[in-house]
């Protein structure tokens, strides 16, 4: 049996096509079905920043119980793929309970009627599936309203008085001062 030697520079060829495969296997987060964004604004002297991963109704149903993507009475993060993220440079006040400057993970509990809006200590996670209720910092309630335009795509708006979750036919209110 003949020998085939390997030398450096194709072992180091293999090694950056390699690289270059895991990287493009990866894929680029833009290209991802649900593409990272984010919201940034001020609210009174305060810079609010939002990053979330958008994702997109196609057609299917987003609040109901029976729903993959955001059912009611369920832990959601808020957005697609990482957890969402929400930062303020300063102590603010959600719907009257006071939120000190910081970054936090950033979910939601969907209700017909009410959402239950969650400030959690742990910003950087995937998803909600190791939320932990025990590093929530502020939890606060907040009344859904049908949105004046279908949002195919999650999308924030921080505005003066605070933050707008609007999705498919609903719009989130987050009374911020």
């Amino acid at each position: 049996m003949k020998r085939i030697g390997v030398t450096r520079t194709m072992a180091l060829t293999l090694v950056g096509l390699l690289v270059s495969l895991m990287t493009w296997a990866q894929g680029d987060k833009a290209n991802r079905p649900s593409p990272p964004a984010m919201a940034s604004g001020k609210v009174g002297a305060a810079t609010i920043t939002i990053n979330y991963g958008s994702p997109s109704v196609k057609g299917r149903p987003v609040w109901e119980a029976t729903s993959t993507l955001a059912p009611y009475g369920k832990v959601w993060r808020s957005g697609a793929n990482e957890a969402t993220t929400f930062e303020t440079d300063k102590d603010i006040k959600v719907e009257g309970k006071t939120l000190p400057a910081g970054k936090y993970g950033f979910f939601t509990i969907p209700g017909e009627k009410e959402w239950t809006v969650i400030f959690n200590k742990v910003p950087n996670q995937w998803g909600a599936f190791k939320y932990d209720q025990a590093q929530d910092i502020v939890r606060v309630m907040a009344k859904p309203a049908k949105s004046a335009q279908m949002n195919e795509r999650l999308v924030y708006d921080v505005t003066g008085k605070g933050v707008v979750l609007k999705w498919e036919h609903v719009e989130l209110p987050i009374a911020i001062q």
